[in-house]
């Protein structure tokens, strides 16, 4: 029951989110993962120490944090009953570790104030989804960071942790979330993690490699001219500097028309990255309705692909 578990948990999720208030009391299940990580890092990631040394204590890392999502999520699989009750308790277990309504809250926190002109408040609800700097962005900037993110986060905050538990069930789930935690805290090319987080860096690119490609698909069905959205994807995808978000970034890109990516600055670093759709004009404060737009589209088909699976092989 499986499939049925991913939509209860995407229909939970969808309708009610994680509160604020169980958030300030409780924290959330990715702020425990993060805080564990936190703690191993400042432990275990000693600058003075060899690269292979570094290497094989970040994956040591890895190892205990995805071995600390996954088995509390084993034993509780393992005692909750079978079918469909089994499924409903799995679903609501499972819901904080899909990201379909605070994904789309995040990034309308930047359409509102961006529409309404306000930069300053366009550039602080940026700030919190991406890692450039958001004092150099203008409006076409602030627009593309929001839409790459939403492109980007629809893989890894939904369709992946989904995908993994359609496979693999809650384990599935929690280790997914645990190791794509581990990549966005210690996945990043810089002096301080380029050995300790190669392991989940690579992890990472694995878990997201079907995913990814899963999302940018789903970009496509639902995009009003899917044909050059398909072509977009495939032309361009390959040329990000990240194997996985290049698919549904491209495809989105291709399916609103518009042109994403491109040069960015963080902090004092330029990152020279190509463009997505190049050619094609900038995004404009209205088109990141038309994003989510689209993202809800697709996240409505991914369920109704999940419905299909329960009616086929009864979940």
């Amino acid at each position: 029951m499986s499939a049925a578990a991913m939509l209860v948990a995407l229909a939970v999720e969808g309708a009610v989110g994680w509160p604020d208030r169980l958030h300030a009391r409780i924290g959330h299940p990715v702020t425990w993962i993060g805080a564990l990580i936190s703690g191993l890092e400042m432990r275990l990631n000693r600058p003075g120490a060899a690269p292979a040394t570094r290497r094989r204590l970040g994956g040591l890392t890895v190892v205990v944090t995805v071995a600390a999502a996954v088995l509390p999520a084993w034993v509780l699989a393992s005692i909750l009953p079978g079918g469909w009750p089994g499924a409903v308790l799995t679903g609501l277990l499972a819901a904080p570790l899909v990201a379909t309504r605070s994904l789309f809250d995040h990034v309308a926190r930047v359409a509102r104030p961006l529409a309404a002109g306000d930069l300053a408040g366009a550039r602080e609800a940026v700030s919190m989804i991406v890692g450039r700097d958001p004092a150099r962005l203008d409006r076409a900037g602030m627009a593309r960071a929001a839409l790459e993110s939403l492109a980007e986060n629809a893989s890894d905050g939904i369709v992946a942790p989904v995908f993994w538990g359609v496979l693999l069930g809650l384990p599935g789930i929690a280790g997914y979330k645990a190791v794509n935690t581990l990549d966005s805290m210690i996945g990043h090319r810089n002096d301080r993690y380029e050995d300790f987080g190669r392991v989940a860096a690579r992890l990472d690119d694995l878990a997201n490699l079907l995913p990814a490609r899963l999302t940018g698909a789903l970009f496509c069905l639902v995009a009003r001219h899917p044909v050059r959205a398909a072509k977009t994807m495939a032309r361009d995808a390959g040329a990000h500097r990240s194997p996985n978000a290049g698919w549904p970034e491209a495809a989105m890109a291709g399916g609103l028309g518009l042109r994403l990516s491109g040069p960015r600055i963080y902090g004092d670093r330029v990152s020279d990255e190509p463009w997505l759709n190049a050619g094609a004009p900038d995004p404009e404060p209205r088109d990141l309705w038309r994003g989510l737009g689209l993202y809800l589209q697709a996240m409505a088909v991914l369920a109704l692909g999940l419905a299909a699976l329960v009616w086929a092989f009864g979940g």
